[in-house]
């Protein structure tokens, strides 16, 4: 087949992390850079293809079929708009948008263009979560009651001195890390509807958050909780239990979320499963049957890249749309709201 022509702008950590998959795509490859710093002249050469400055170049010379944003987060939604003009299908890095207020302007020119757009949270192609999805999907929990999950880490101190940003409101785990905890919740418990928090710096002490508890409602009536932090020595976090980026030491005997129903839970990613057997009284005074789900980990960046080519050849709808991303923005602002009221944010359902 003759590959789908890809081109990335933003060569960076992530859209570097793009362009490795692309040249090893059988169905997708790169065709150009889109990047006006030097390092990133360096790596299309490297890569072997051509280099613009800017998204107007590109279109005006070479228009590909598809175009991964990884670009910085206030470049999101202009250059969103630019692809949307171009229509060129776009592969658009999390978050969608600085702000939801613009998170939703950009979901209204999307349909109105009916450009497809997939938003670039990757864990939602891991085959990891689309395990955990399938056996909760099953009904073999039973009808969903609680979830537990936790992202807890160290960010080193030269994190922070790094970028004396970081320190500030806005460069805390909430806005940073959260919002892909958003969405494997969203995937495996449904839509949040109304959330509550409480949030410490008590360990670094700078004004942003080092450490945050959330309390989530889904709109099913389960209940969850989640405990964030960047400054917890812990493991119990995606990168560091899911195996998916060899960057992370990894554990195999941790796990970062727990799904529990009427008959049963499944933690994950360990993928242990302990059930009741459905011919018995369930009861806490009863044995469970308990296994580990069969599962495959690989590397969830390239089965995204794989389906957005998909997408780009208009053979798929975007698994993660736009406005999933601007739900999970939603969700993500409700949380820093609610840690600065203390009230319970209710979520709006569209």
């Amino acid at each position: 087949m003759t590959r789908t022509r890809i081109a990335v702008a933003g060569a960076g950590y992530i859209g570097q992390a793009h362009i490795g998959v692309l040249e090893n795509s059988a169905t997708c490859m790169l065709s150009a850079i889109v990047d006006p710093s030097p390092a990133a002249r360096a790596i299309a050469e490297r890569a072997d293809v051509p280099i613009y400055a800017t998204l107007d170049e590109l279109f005006a010379q070479d228009k590909p079929d598809g175009l991964v944003l990884a670009t910085p987060n206030q470049l999101h939604v202009p250059q969103a708009l630019q692809c949307l003009d171009a229509r060129v299908p776009m592969l658009l890095e999390k978050p969608i948008a600085p702000t939801v207020a613009e998170a939703e302007a950009l979901v209204r020119s999307a349909d109105e263009a009916g450009v497809p757009i997939l938003i670039g949270h990757h864990r939602a192609h891991s085959p990891i979560m689309a395990k955990a999805r399938e056996v909760i999907v099953s009904g073999v929990l039973g009808r969903l009651v609680a979830v537990t999950g936790s992202a807890m880490f160290l960010k080193p101190d030269h994190y922070f001195t790094d970028a004396p940003w970081r320190r500030e409101p806005g460069g805390g785990p909430i806005l940073l890390n959260m919002i892909h905890e958003v969405h494997n919740l969203r995937m495996l418990c449904g839509e949040i509807v109304a959330v509550q928090a409480f949030l410490s710096h008590a360990a670094r002490g700078f004004a942003v958050e080092d450490t945050v508890a959330i309390n989530l409602r889904f709109e099913s009536g389960a209940l969850g909780t989640f405990l964030l932090s960047d400054s917890a020595a812990s493991a119990r976090s995606w990168e560091q239990t899911s195996e998916e980026n060899k960057a992370y030491a990894s554990y195999a005997d941790e796990d970062c979320y727990l799904v529990a129903g009427t008959n049963g839970s499944l933690a994950i990613p360990t993928m242990r499963l302990k059930t009741y057997p459905r011919d018995e009284d369930r009861s806490w005074w009863k044995p469970f049957e308990a296994g580990v789900v069969g599962m495959v980990r690989d590397d969830p960046i390239k089965h995204q890249m794989e389906h957005f080519g998909a997408v780009a050849r208009g053979e798929a709808a975007p698994l993660v749309s736009a406005r999933d991303g601007l739900r999970n923005l939603r969700v993500t602002e409700a949380i820093v709201a609610a840690a600065k009221s203390g009230a319970v944010i209710e979520l709006p359902r569209d």
